[in-house]
């Protein structure tokens, strides 16, 4: 329990990098930037510790048995974020990421110790109401609302794809960032650019 509780500290840390940009720390700009710079050297550490074998005792604790010899949650996390991040404006990537910052930790550790498919239902609705309550200050409700559904299906069900599990640190912003991009088209808000 108490690696559980250090892996979701450390997904929540995360927070900084947004809260920088709120704060008006950051340019957009700028925060796209150090998430690029993270995710490169997210790329390298898992390449020292996949190819060359580097073992730190961080890993161990940080790391899930099944990350062992794969690309581990943290790496995708910061991917995937930084994905989000370079694709979309600010209303619609903040609100994806901080969904995998603080609400993906929260239902995890709402959820630990369980071997489902999908979350129970008590875990669920939590989620979808963290989500929704990070989602609304940036976007009507609609967006948030569908932002919200999005990510809290990526949380609470785990599909598996040619014998692979989908991780939910890549799903829920990608998920989470679509879903707010379709409900803002939905409801007559400007489609988010690339890189715009």
């Amino acid at each position: 329990m108490a690696n559980e509780v250090a892996r979701r500290a450390v997904h929540m840390s995360g927070v900084v990098l947004p809260g920088a940009y709120l704060l008006g720390v950051l340019s957009y700009a700028q925060l796209r930037w150090t998430f690029v710079v993270g995710s490169l050297v997210t790329i390298g550490l898992e390449a020292v510790r996949l190819l060359i074998g580097l073992d730190w005792r961080l890993y161990d604790v940080l790391t899930r048995e099944y990350e062992q010899r794969n690309l581990a949650g943290y790496a995708l996390y910061m991917l995937a974020s930084t994905a989000v991040v370079l694709v979309f404006e600010p209303r619609v990537a903040l609100p994806a990421v901080l969904m995998l910052m603080v609400a993906d930790p929260i239902s995890g550790l709402l959820g630990s110790g369980e071997l489902r498919a999908t979350k129970a239902a008590s875990v669920i609705l939590v989620t979808f109401a963290v989500c929704l309550v990070l989602a609304y200050p940036f976007v009507p409700l609609l967006p948030a609302v569908l932002g919200a559904a999005a990510a809290t299906f990526a949380d609470g069900v785990k599909p598996v794809i040619w014998g692979y599990v989908i991780d939910d640190n890549a799903s829920i912003p990608v998920l989470a960032a679509v879903g707010i991009a379709v409900g803002l088209w939905v409801t007559g808000g400007a489609v988010p650019s690339i890189l715009g």
